[in-house]
């Protein structure tokens, strides 16, 4: 009974095939159209920086060294000079050294500050439309930012490891993986339409459909022939 079930369900996909080729289509083409015309690029610009010895120390052989209460010190310090990159402060002074025409808030809402997990790398991410403003920004948040610890917290503890650079393409746009999401949605989309169809759809097809709905048995079927073919090929 299974096995029939499952002839059923294939039969029922293969008859409607052309619909369901045109609906995977359709949502196809959409994708296409949606990420070209519809997604306005923006790009993303990073830097990181690294929190190194608070201070010079020297061992026997006169060599710089770190100690346990620089890491333990430095570790506590990344969740605060996350938060401190993104203070008005900050960016204030970032909007006025680069002269830029940006809302402080929305440049708030650009800016991304996440610590590498179980590192003392601090990274800054500036989101923006324009490739090459968007790498001066990073830049210039992370040096006004070094400025801000040394004034605040007379140490000198964080140096830039890579500066920001201006981005090859934008970070919004992945055509491929856009086409191949819409794509798989209009399957899903045209399996449910055949499946609804075929749930509303109360005509009877065959002798198996007489005995499910009736539960009698079928003892013979008459055959359908068309007068109007020659020798009375049946249909």
């Amino acid at each position: 009974m299974e096995e029939l079930d499952l002839k059923e369900i294939f039969s029922l996909f293969w008859n409607k095939k052309v619909q369901i080729i045109l609906i995977t289509f359709v949502f196809m083409v959409i994708g296409v159209v949606y990420t070209l015309g519809f997604v306005k690029p923006v790009y993303t610009s990073s830097t990181t920086l690294v929190l190194a010895k608070i201070e010079n120390q020297k061992n026997q052989n006169g060599d710089d060294t770190i100690t346990t209460s620089d890491v333990t010190l430095n570790s506590k310090l990344v969740s605060t000079y996350s938060e401190l990159v993104k203070s008005k402060k900050v960016l204030r002074k970032v909007i006025s050294n680069l002269g830029i025409k940006i809302d402080e808030d929305k440049l708030r809402q650009n800016v991304t500050v996440s610590s590498v997990k179980d590192t003392e790398l601090i990274e800054i991410k500036v989101v923006n439309s324009d490739p090459a403003v968007a790498a001066r920004i990073a830049n210039e948040t992370a040096k006004v930012f070094i400025e801000n610890v040394t004034e605040m917290y007379n140490l000198s503890n964080v140096h830039i490891v890579d500066e920001a650079e201006v981005p090859d393409g934008p970070s919004n746009i992945h055509r491929v993986r856009d086409v191949i999401i819409f794509t798989f949605g209009g399957i899903v989309v045209s399996v449910i339409y055949v499946l609804l169809l075929n749930m509303l759809d109360t005509t009877v097809k065959s002798a198996e459909d007489v005995e499910k709905l009736l539960d009698v048995p079928v003892l013979a079927t008459i055959p359908l022939y068309d007068p109007e073919d020659k020798g009375g090929k049946r249909k």
